[in-house]
């Protein structure tokens, strides 16, 4: 049961991003420094952990609401974070490297408190759940993620077919500008009704924020949002990189498998981002709670934990070099 407060260190993410903005000065970046500096740091010299839950806990964690409340709670916390955020830097007299570092700080916040959380509770069946998932995914602009994450990417993952399978060769910054691209387009295809619906909720949003803060603030809010889209499809990136599933003689493609989706067992990485870092077993059933997620053996496994492995993708030739060798042992 101890262990299951873990999970509370996930909140470490937005009390730093708070800070950020409260104190300002160097300390803007906030969450910044915690996702991209201490935890890859810690995440070299801490052990890697590789144990599954019990299989005959699986049930009662999994109806432990305790672990839903912690991803509940990250609406209130996201939502007055920005307001706080676009209040500061529309009233204080900031300079443009401190305005840069919270937009960048609140960004990582969008990506991770709202954007991963919001992915989570989308794989819900509750209706009250998935209106939070789209209430958190709508401070990326990301409503559309919805519908193609869900209807798109599960059933296309590991084939030419997802813009969110990067390939293998493909910079991050390609891979930004055609899954970005691809997955609006698809989600247009899937659900024109829909898409409506969530462009006039989107459009709802900037129109309160610019009436609340003006056009500095609806600015901000807007580079806030990219900044936790692009983070988003940073950990896209990472998690199929160069992985395809065959096809057989008939034209169908193998179901997807554990072989098709990169792994971390860094325990930090992993309580941070709920156990989205296994995500084979996310892949082999979608529904599946965070707290019950399972490791595979023979998952492939990143380098190191996702914050590190986003860091090493920043840089093309470095990223290449690693992880085409550990491609070779999958393909």
């Amino acid at each position: 049961m101890w262990r299951d407060y873990k999970y509370l260190l996930a909140y470490v993410i937005p009390l730093a991003g708070f800070l950020g903005v409260h104190f300002g000065g160097v300390w803007s970046p906030g969450s910044l420094y915690v996702a991209f500096l201490l935890l890859p740091l810690l995440e070299l010299v801490l052990p890697a952990r590789t144990g599954n839950p019990a299989p005959a806990t699986e049930t009662v964690r999994a109806a432990n609401p305790f672990f839903d409340w912690l991803l509940y709670l990250n609406l209130p916390v996201l939502y007055g974070i920005i307001a706080y955020f676009l209040f500061t830097a529309t009233t204080r007299d900031l300079s443009a490297w401190e305005t840069a570092g919270m937009v960048g700080n609140v960004g990582l916040l969008i990506g991770t408190t709202g954007i991963n959380v919001g992915h989570e509770l989308g794989h819900r069946s509750r209706p009250f759940e998935r209106w939070i998932a789209q209430a958190l995914l709508l401070t990326g602009l990301y409503l559309h993620f919805y519908i193609e994450h869900n209807r798109g990417h599960h059933k296309h993952v590991a084939t030419p077919r997802d813009p969110a399978t990067s390939r293998r060769g493909e910079s991050l910054y390609a891979f930004w500008v055609r899954s970005v691209v691809g997955g609006y387009l698809s989600a247009w295809r899937l659900d024109r009704a829909m898409m409506r619906r969530f462009t006039i909720v989107q459009l709802l949003y900037l129109a309160t924020v610019a009436v609340g803060f003006g056009w500095s603030g609806l600015a901000l809010a807007v580079g806030a949002g990219v900044f936790g889209f692009l983070m988003l499809e940073t950990v896209n990136y990472l998690e199929h990189y160069g992985l395809l599933r065959h096809r057989n003689e008939r034209g169908y493609y193998e179901p997807v498998r554990p072989v098709h989706s990169w792994n971390s067992d860094h325990e930090l990485g992993r309580i941070v981002l709920y156990e989205l870092t296994r995500h084979s077993d996310h892949h082999y059933k979608s529904t599946r709670k965070y707290q019950t997620l399972r490791r595979f053996e023979e998952s492939p496994q990143l380098p190191t934990g996702y914050p590190g492995s986003m860091l090493l993708a920043l840089v093309p030739p470095l990223w290449f070099s690693i992880m085409d060798r550990r491609l070779e042992r999958y393909t």
